[in-house]
């Protein structure tokens, strides 16, 4: 039998999705890309009339991934304020 210690085998996901408009999707994609990409994926696409933003985090560590996730909702929060204003 292998002897892994629990952390060498947990790893962390998460996916964030939203629905909208073209632009807005853009727009919120946009407010996400400068930030440190090595650490999610994302990307958009079609369904139907929808345009669909998937935001995919992947960690070895809750509190990482936690960090990542605060930041994305940050961006993601500012370009929505700005989307309303607008």
């Amino acid at each position: 039998m292998c002897q892994r210690s629990f952390h060498e085998i947990m790893r962390w996901s998460i996916e964030v999705v939203w629905r909208g408009a073209d632009d807005d999707a853009g727009a919120l994609l946009e407010a996400i890309s400068p930030d440190d990409s090595t650490t999610f994926a994302a990307g958009i696409v079609k369904d139907g009339n929808e345009a669909v933003l998937q935001i995919e985090v992947e960690s070895d560590s809750l509190s990482s991934m936690r960090a990542t996730i605060n930041d994305i909702l940050a961006c993601l929060s500012a370009a929505e304020s700005a989307i309303n204003e607008a």
